[in-house]
């Protein structure tokens, strides 16, 4: 998948929270989130704060999908919130490779 494609996709199944996301899907969305928090900093807080808004959902279902396609639960993405440690293992889950057969 493309870097335009994974932006398309996430967007367009911006609520999605079923079925999968490829590595390239999350990693070029990642990218996305990177550069565009970038930018928008640079115009404006108030910028970076409503790309923050928009793009959240869309980062939230990519997400769960991307654990679906490793065959975790979406709910595993609760781990942000501990700081170091389940950033640590969901971004060990988040490069892994996807796991077949899959209940998602």
């Amino acid at each position: 998948m493309t870097f335009g494609e994974s932006i398309k996709t996430c967007f367009s199944k911006y609520a999605d929270f079923t079925g999968r996301a490829s590595r390239s899907e999350y990693w070029w969305w990642f990218l996305f989130l990177v550069l565009g928090n970038i930018a928008a900093s640079l115009i404006s807080e108030t910028v970076n704060g409503l790309f923050s808004l928009v793009t959240i959902l869309p980062t939230v279902a990519v997400g769960c999908r991307r654990l679906h396609d490793i065959d975790k639960s979406g709910w595993w993405q609760l781990l942000n919130f501990l700081p170091i440690i389940g950033w640590i293992v969901l971004l060990y889950w988040a490069v892994q490779e996807a796991r077949e057969p899959n209940r998602f």
